[in-house]
């Protein structure tokens, strides 16, 4: 199943994302294929403002699992974050 999990970051909490960068990029590494695709969204200043992570996982609690273990979410980044159910509908990849 595949799962987003989208974080808007608090207000003034770049440094943190900053600090707590490498970390972040480690962890969904190590989640391998686990992780379809990943990316900051960006403010108007070009600035990350919050994340936008789709997995694979077996539920909703895996999924909400994966989000609650990152570094960002550990490190108080995230202003909110939330973990939805998603279907790939069009130029899906075979086996998704």
């Amino acid at each position: 199943m595949l799962f987003v999990i989208t974080a808007t970051d608090k207000t003034g909490a770049l440094d943190i994302r900053k600090a707590n960068r490498p970390a972040h990029l480690e962890y969904l590494k190590s989640l391998g294929d686990a992780v379809v695709l990943a990316g900051p969204y960006l403010g108007s200043d070009e600035q990350p403002e919050g994340s936008m992570v789709m997995v694979k996982a077996d539920g909703q609690a895996h999924a909400e699992a994966i989000a609650a273990a990152d570094p960002y979410a550990k490190a108080g980044l995230f202003q909110s974050v939330t973990v939805r159910r998603w279907a790939w509908t069009i130029n899906a990849p075979e086996g998704l």
